[in-house]
């Protein structure tokens, strides 16, 4: 069975660049979400996220009509679902547990337009057992219909994980080029998902099953988290012994068997900085050195507010006369990884606001990506105009604009070794 309407639910950083890749290929697609101005937007031609040619992409997909977008789903053959999974509230220092209420809202939405042949498919980032809980609410809601947890391979609706596994700011070219995790919740499930992939997917679909695939892009992402935090601790012992990290590190890393990589102010974004919480919560007793490379990379952006209140007092003691409402310090980038807009779980943006809070004098930002931020007492500010009036500067985010300037002021807390 071809797919002739593909509906994408969640038009964020992934779903949009899904849909557009779709749309790309002459496929009908229909894209849903619950934020009317990003809906609106995109029916325009437009995009409200950041993420080089998907504009293009976008653009030519609604002007040849082959892309739209909606808040209410719409009959479709496939439904992709791209939604959040963040956290549940917690206590400081409790083990955070992934919130599934995007992914049950959403199958729920589209639970009453499924159609026997119709497939589903959770893409989004997501607990072990995920996909499994998904077919649970979509059976639920339509006892009519047949599904993989009980009818195998005779399901009327299929049903499978494909974790997404792209880099943003190459969205567009890794949707294309990168392998695909499939894991589908029976052999069918997973052919008929390599099936609407291969619309578009150059790289190889990896068949596996639903567990698998979930587990997948956790432990992709842990271990990216393990080794960031063995560089970010690096860091903060050189620190201690007067050591230069980023030297260190070069140096290291001329054996041909050593890869350290870069310390930074900590981790962030929806992927690294979250999933391999989804492996602790679910195994806390087991995953003992991803648990502890949690702790030691959220600890870094506190480390980094320290740094700078030392810095603060060693100007104020160099500077008598002046007061600490007189300082004003200067934090660069914002976003959690360069050259992107994209501020979710960004310790640039938490160590920005949280110095904002205390500091009595001016708390500057530089951040090219966006136009306009939402924390109190910061003023967002131009490179040029931040030279001109800092007394402090904070190298937050390794940005492009940030590295074609050199600061030879004594007072530069630089987190990205790139001053």
């Amino acid at each position: 069975m071809s797919f002739e309407t593909i509906s994408v639910i969640g038009l964020g950083y992934i779903g949009l660049p899904t849909a557009a890749m779709f749309a790309s290929r002459k496929k009908k697609v229909i894209g849903v979400d619950i934020n009317q101005h990003a809906v609106d937007t995109i029916n325009r031609g437009e995009i409200h996220i950041v993420e080089p040619d998907l504009d293009m992409l976008v653009s030519a997909a609604v002007q040849q009509e082959y892309l739209k977008a909606v808040t209410v789903p719409e009959p479709a053959d496939a439904f992709l679902i791209a939604v959040p999974t963040p956290f549940k509230p917690c206590e400081a220092g409790d083990i955070p547990e992934p919130d599934l209420s995007y992914i049950e809202s959403a199958a729920k939405a589209i639970a009453p337009i499924l159609k026997k042949g119709d497939l589903v498919i959770l893409e989004s980032t997501s607990p072990v057992g995920a996909t499994e809980q998904m077919a649970a609410w979509l059976a639920d809601a339509r006892k009519d219909l047949s599904f993989p947890q009980t009818s195998g391979e005779l399901a009327d609706i299929n049903i499978a994980h494909c974790p997404e596994r792209v880099l943003p700011g190459k969205v567009v070219t890794e949707l294309v080029q990168n392998d695909r995790v499939i894991g589908g919740m029976s052999k069918r499930c997973s052919e008929r998902s390599v099936e609407l992939y291969k619309t578009f997917v150059m790289g190889d679909c990896v068949i596996t099953n639903a567990r698998t695939a979930e587990m997948a892009k956790l432990t992709e992402n842990s271990s990216r988290d393990v080794q960031i935090a063995f560089a970010n601790e690096l860091s903060i012992i050189c620190d201690e012994l007067n050591i230069d990290v980023w030297e260190l590190i070069s140096l290291a890393n001329r054996h041909p068997r050593v890869n350290i990589l870069e310390p930074g102010p900590g981790v962030g974004g929806h992927c690294i900085a979250v999933d391999p919480w989804f492996i602790v919560s679910k195994t806390p007793e087991q995953a003992k050195i991803i648990h502890t490379a949690r702790r030691v990379n959220d600890f870094k952006p506190d480390w980094v507010i320290e740094k700078i209140k030392v810095a603060v007092a060693d100007f104020l003691s160099a500077n008598p006369k002046k007061t600490i409402k007189d300082v004003t310090i200067a934090c660069y980038g914002l976003a959690f990884k360069p050259d992107i807009d994209d501020l979710r779980e960004s310790p640039a943006f938490d160590i920005t606001r949280s110095i904002a809070k205390t500091h009595l004098g001016k708390v500057l930002a530089i951040e090219p990506n966006i136009t306009s931020i939402d924390i109190d007492n910061v003023e967002l500010v131009s490179l040029d105009e931040s030279l001109t009036r800092t007394d402090i500067h904070v190298m937050l985010v390794d940005h492009k604009q940030f590295k074609k300037i050199k600061l030879n002021d004594a007072f530069v807390i630089d987190t990205k070794g790139i001053w």
